[in-house]
């Protein structure tokens, strides 16, 4: 065999059989011990399978799982055989737990996929074949269960197969088989079976066997993102990581990526052991011989033109509850690097059922996506189909630190190679020193009503009467000029901040103390802005309760809002996010406007020092 370890993972739609099929898989081919089989008989009899051996007592093993007859979690078994060692991924079916499937494929060489004979080609089947698709797996299995319920009807699978071979004609893959069985009776699992003798292939087993997933035209270049730095005396230092791509040997010569400095290898350690020379999939310490500034994120690589920038294009399976719109912002992880990343722009999702290309704007828990995504600084990466650990990705929530989405570099984007920032001769620093002040600025939000354009006037006024040079923007007067293409929903809502954040900083740069009145209602935006903006953010909370905010309506939203005139309103139909560690606070509801301004101008010099 030109691979003796075969991962794959089982998937398809809820009920179709998979854990059953991997547990008389196990059985029949009398891969457990002695103990689990009687347990499993034991199981079986106060089960639900009237009696007889429920085979997929082995796999599910949650309390959840075996009280509604679900696969919930993935379970990972190990089993050998004479002619060869799997490792086998046991996913859910059910569409709310499609990330655990997701995590399954995202591990495995071949997928097998069940579909139910009565049933067919089901939804969930073409999301799972998708998925698996997106991950990079290139043997499909597809096993059509539950022939015994058809009468192993040969038209039946036919008319299926048809359906498969359709649904998998828009992928690129290197094998499939499309095998009829019974994972109840055993029928083609591990023995030939007697009801369907118009089947002449293998049985499953068989052709799990000998299948040949071994990677050809793999890449040869040498690419190793650096885990960790070992340095356990002032003697040794180490880099330490998994191989990705390629191999190394002492003495050659390797490049350290983002920084482009190279280096000789005098060393290489597989667990404790010195050796010569290693490859792809191994786990290795690499000792150089010029000390060169490294740490985890940078990659080691020889003789791979790997992408050094921060767009780039991904396909990605969303998994959040919470939708995903342009604009939002994530944690990105990619190798061993993790940065903030923006989702640009949503160029389409796909459609499950036809594989169609479809607008979309807003995009669900589930869906699949291609997006365009900038990073917050210069990273490492390849396309997916060169590389498999430097061009998978996940976004991870910022807030909730929950993994949003996973999904694969398709492409760097050109413009990126076009762009270059120019240091100018005259910095923000000479501008602050001719101008006599320190630039910042003084981010106001709160309600609508709470008082910030009022307060911001007046704060504007005093620092003008200090001889400060300033400029106000308020939320209304931008919505009119910058920003009057932009609407009030979730994407608009952060464009609109992320377009006042960077002109903030423009004119931070030019030296100016900007003042902005805007109800920014979401943390994360917030947080983005400051990202944006740096050391001169100052968030300032006009804490006004919503009540009193109420009672002002001075524009007359509050009532439009409660009469269903105005959707999205902030405090009413959409929430605001109270910020969590705010540098001023001010209630307009106890104290006045000019107490507000002395509040915030006392703190404002006390964060300048």
């Amino acid at each position: 065999m030109k691979n003796d370890l075969l991962k794959f993972i089982t998937c398809g739609s809820v009920d179709d059989g998979k854990s059953t099929l991997i547990g008389h898989m196990l059985y029949d081919a009398k891969l457990l011990f002695a103990d689990q089989k009687k347990a499993l008989e034991l199981d079986s009899k106060v089960g639900s399978a009237d009696g007889e051996i429920d085979y997929s007592l082995l796999l599910d093993g949650l309390m959840a799982e075996r009280e509604q007859g679900i696969t919930i979690d993935v379970a990972y078994r190990y089993f050998t055989t004479d002619n060869r060692s799997f490792i086998v991924a046991d996913t859910p079916g059910h569409e709310e737990y499609t990330r655990n499937m997701a995590v399954g494929a995202s591990f495995a060489s071949l997928s097998v996929i069940l579909v139910d004979a009565s049933q067919g080609v089901l939804v969930q089947t073409r999301r799972h074949a998708r998925i698996c698709n997106l991950m990079g797996i290139e043997h499909f299995v597809f096993a059509v269960n539950k022939m015994d319920l058809v009468n192993y009807s040969e038209a039946s699978f036919k008319k299926i197969k048809k359906d498969i071979k359709i649904l998998m004609a828009e992928f690129e893959y290197k094998s499939m088989r499309i095998i009829p069985l019974s994972a109840t009776k055993g029928d083609n699992v591990t023995i030939k079976s007697e009801h369907m003798p118009w089947y002449k292939k293998e049985t499953l087993l068989e052709y799990l066997e000998n299948v040949d997933v071994s990677e050809e035209n793999c890449n040869e270049n040498f690419s190793m993102p650096v885990q960790r730095v070992c340095r356990p005396n002032h003697e040794f230092r180490g880099f330490q990581g998994q191989i990705s791509s390629g191999s190394i040997s002492v003495g050659d010569t390797i490049t350290v990526l983002p920084s482009k400095e190279q280096a000789k290898v005098t060393e290489i350690l597989q667990g404790d052991k010195r050796v010569e020379h290693s490859g792809k999939g191994r786990a290795v310490t690499i000792c150089l011989d010029t000390e060169i500034d490294i740490s985890r994120g940078c990659v080691l690589e020889k003789d791979y033109p790997l992408r050094i920038g921060s767009l780039f294009a991904a396909s990605i399976l969303w998994m959040d509850d919470k939708s995903l719109v342009a604009g939002r912002n994530f944690m990105l992880k990619i190798g061993t690097q993790q940065v903030p990343a923006t989702i640009m722009n949503i160029k389409y999702k796909i459609d499950v059922n036809s594989g169609e290309e479809v607008y979309a704007e807003t995009i669900f828990k589930n869906e699949i996506a291609f997006c365009e995504i900038s990073v917050g600084s210069r990273i490492v990466f390849d396309q997916f189909k060169n590389n498999r650990e430097l061009g998978s990705l996940l976004l991870i929530d910022r807030i909730t630190n929950m993994t949003s989405a996973c999904g694969v570099v398709e492409h760097e984007l050109a413009r990126d190679n076009n762009l270059l920032w120019h240091d100018m001769d005259i910095t923000k620093e000479l501008r602050e020193q001719h101008l006599n002040q320190k630039a910042c600025t003084l981010w106001l939000t709160g309600l609508s009503g709470s008082g910030k354009s009022t307060i911001a006037n007046e704060l504007e006024k005093r620092l003008f009467a200090m001889g400060k040079h300033t400029m106000l923007l308020d939320g209304d007067n931008v919505r009119m000029g910058l920003n009057k293409n932009l609407g009030f929903g979730e994407k608009d809502r952060i464009e609109n901040i992320r377009r006042i954040a960077e002109v903030s900083k423009l004119m931070n740069d030019a030296g100016l103390i900007v003042l902005t009145s805007f109800i920014s209602p979401y943390c994360l935006d917030r947080r983005n802005a400051k990202e944006i903006i740096g050391d001169g953010f100052v968030e300032i909370y006009v804490s006004t309760p919503l009540k009193e905010c109420e009672r002002r309506d001075v524009k007359g939203l509050y009532k439009a809002a409660r009469e269903g005139k105005i959707p999205d309103f902030t405090g009413i139909s959409s929430p605001y996010e109270e910020p969590e560690n705010p540098d001023i606070i001010v209630d307009t509801s106890k104290n006045s406007v000019e107490e507000c301004v002395e509040i915030i101008l006392a703190k404002m010099y006390n964060i300048q020092k």
